[in-house]
């Protein structure tokens, strides 16, 4: 098992490309079920989820090429054959639940592993099935499976979803594009992933109203065509690469990062005296006059993500002061607390909320991954740590991190991979 070394206290001086945004991608993938014809999806991220999308899509009978040597370029078409998305393939990634609505809306039926739990918490698909119910679907859970049908077609709906869950959101939308009548979203998310897939509808042809807000109307389509679509930069990667420009004192220009995607990251940020300005297709960040324990709370967009909680924690780790992180989303997400503790960080917890008081400086130590963003947020506080630092089961980092080990090598940081 892969592992990776990092002897820290060197600042970051350079550029990081942000590739592709994963959590935008996978919905885009899915997103080809609707059609027959070809989507072409470019900017796409070299990660393991993505491959488990692609396994996935291809389980369904449907074509996944890549039509340029780079592999940043997906094309996805071609008719369903199997409408069943299988154990094997689901429980290694919940996003795989979002084949459900396209399948239902495109061939009136399907059969979808439960995702089950998962490290940091439950994550429940109640919103999605009540929602497909409301457009018409026969819902029927048996053996693990969801068994959704409706030979009929899906009909249009006025939809509130108790809380705006994105896979719910992402779902839904995708469904809707091909139903009978008009259905209203309302309470939804509104991620900047979800903006991205509405565009990419309606670059197919669907006709959606709201992108971008928590209430979204879609007047459904027969059919749907192809289309070419770039997806947006990923948030996430940005706002961790400016994580780790801020913790070890150093400046990156972070080339297609998007100041107005950041959301509540950028304020943070800000009050933790972390400059974050933006520059000609891209940003560049660097520390100001040290960094101040700053609070914050994950909520939905534009809130703070709860996945930049952990690299939010390990730069909090080394403030002036104390800080107060809170986590609302999930309820098992600090479990990088114990292992940034061995790197001598002073972190309690009381229920949901996690009190940061800084320290001088971090030690290195070996430490365990536990889930994709506590992996790497190891790795940030290593890049700062005294001495050396080795982060293990870094699989979990190569489901949402590409080449992170060469790209922060390539801005001075002392890492490799060590192979297991």
């Amino acid at each position: 098992m892969d592992r990776i070394l990092i002897r820290g206290g060197r600042p970051l001086s350079g550029e990081i490309a942000i590739g592709g945004a994963k959590n935008a991608a996978l919905p885009l993938m899915a997103a080809g079920l609707l059609t027959p014809e070809r989507l072409v999806l470019t900017n796409v991220p070299q990660l393991a989820d993505i491959a488990t999308m692609k396994a996935l899509i291809a389980q369904h009978g449907v074509a996944v090429e890549q039509p340029t040597n780079d592999g940043r370029t997906l094309a996805i078409g071609g008719e369903i054959a199997s409408t069943e998305a299988p154990y094997d393939i689901v429980r290694k990634m919940r996003a795989s639940v979002l084949v459900l609505g396209p399948l239902v809306a495109r061939v009136g039926e399907a059969r979808v592993s439960l995702p089950g739990g998962c490290a940091i918490g439950t994550r429940p698909i109640d919103l999605h099935l009540k929602g497909l119910e409301q457009m018409g679907a026969v819902i029927r859970l048996d053996g693990g499976y969801v068994h959704a049908s409706a030979p009929q077609g899906l009909r249009g709906a006025a939809i509130v979803l108790a809380m705006p869950s994105v896979g719910a959101t992402e779902n839904l939308l995708m469904a809707a594009s091909l139903a009978d009548g008009q259905t209203i979203i309302a309470n939804a998310a509104r991620e900047p992933e979800i903006s991205d897939l509405a565009d990419c509808l309606v670059a197919m042809g669907a006709r959606i109203e709201g992108i971008g807000t928590d209430r979204l109307t879609i007047e459904g389509v027969r059919r749907l065509h192809g289309a070419t679509h770039a997806i947006i930069p990923d948030r996430i990667e940005t706002g961790t690469y400016a994580c780790a420009a801020a913790i070890t004192g150093g400046s990156l220009f972070l080339r297609h990062g998007r100041l107005d995607h950041l959301g509540a990251v950028a304020r943070v940020l800000a009050e933790a005296g972390v400059e974050v300005s933006a520059e000609d297709d891209g940003l560049s960040v660097r520390r100001l006059n040290g960094l101040h324990g700053t609070d914050a709370m994950t909520e939905p967009y534009p809130g703070f993500p709860t996945d930049m909680q952990a690299q939010l924690m390990a730069l909090m780790a080394v403030a002036e002061g104390a800080a107060m992180i809170t986590e609302t989303i999930f309820e098992n997400r600090f479990m990088h607390v114990p292992e940034l503790n061995r790197l001598g960080a002073r972190v309690n917890v009381h229920g949901a909320s996690a009190i940061v008081r800084g320290v001088p400086a971090l030690s290195g130590a070996p430490v365990m991954a536990t889930d994709l963003r506590a992996s790497v947020s190891l790795v940030v506080a290593g890049l700062a740590a005294r001495g050396e630092t080795i982060v293990n089961r870094v699989y979990h980092l190569d489901r949402g991190y590409e080449a992170v080990e060469q790209k922060l090598a390539a801005c001075g940081a002392e890492i490799e991979r060590l192979a297991g």
